[in-house]
């Protein structure tokens, strides 16, 4: 039996990723937030948006909970529901991407794998991966959530750092701790990565 993907044909358009970029005055890139729930990715997500926004650079967040209430609302939580998740995001960021639009992904996305994965479909020279470093005991205490909690209740299977495991990445582009960093400095250190590395072109805006 024939795969229907024989039938499938790549359209190429006439605006080129290239000349949204060149419209935009700046790269348009992901920013892969990694790190357990709790450790500051959604709020340093938002700071990174408002950042953006100042700065005339479009940007969009996707978020781990928002994408599971709607695009991914079919998905649980096993080992292939993960790896679908992130894979599905990752080919979202790449349409942003292709529009001009810097992405801030924040997902725990516990497995090196499905995070080498995304980056794959991301494109490596276009994918900026930064570990929030911030310890599964601080995370705990914090439980803005309430999921750590209802987890040791048993209410709660596969949670990452209970009873699902985390694989810290083996070589991040930027690490932060917000134990250590403040939203405020996590945002510094980000940011002055990001003008070295990315965002040479908007350099003549006011930053």
């Amino acid at each position: 039996m024939m795969s229907a993907a024989n039938n499938l044909f790549q359209e190429n358009y006439s605006v080129s990723r290239k000349d949204r970029e060149e419209l935009n005055a700046h790269a348009s890139f992901t920013i892969w937030l990694t790190g357990f729930s709790g450790s500051g990715k959604s709020t340093i997500a938002a700071a990174l948006d408002q950042w953006f926004y100042k700065r005339q650079i479009r940007s969009y967040i996707t978020d781990g909970d928002n994408t599971r209430m709607h695009l991914n609302r079919d998905l649980d939580f096993s080992r292939e529901g993960r790896k679908e998740n992130i894979r599905r995001v990752a080919e979202v960021a790449k349409l942003f991407n292709d529009a001009g639009v810097v992405v801030i992904s924040s997902f725990i996305s516990p497995f090196e794998e499905d995070r080498k994965s995304a980056k794959a479909i991301v494109g490596a020279e276009h994918f900026v991966e930064i570990y929030i470093a911030t310890p599964l005991e601080t995370c705990i205490q914090r439980d803005a959530k309430g999921l750590y909690e209802k987890a040791r209740k048993g209410e709660i299977k596969d949670l990452t750092g209970i009873n699902s495991p985390y694989e810290v990445p083996s070589n991040p582009d930027i690490v932060v701790d917000t134990t250590i960093d403040s939203i405020e400095i996590s945002l510094q250190i980000i940011t002055d990565w990001l003008l070295e590395n990315k965002l040479q072109a908007v350099t003549e805006l006011k930053l």
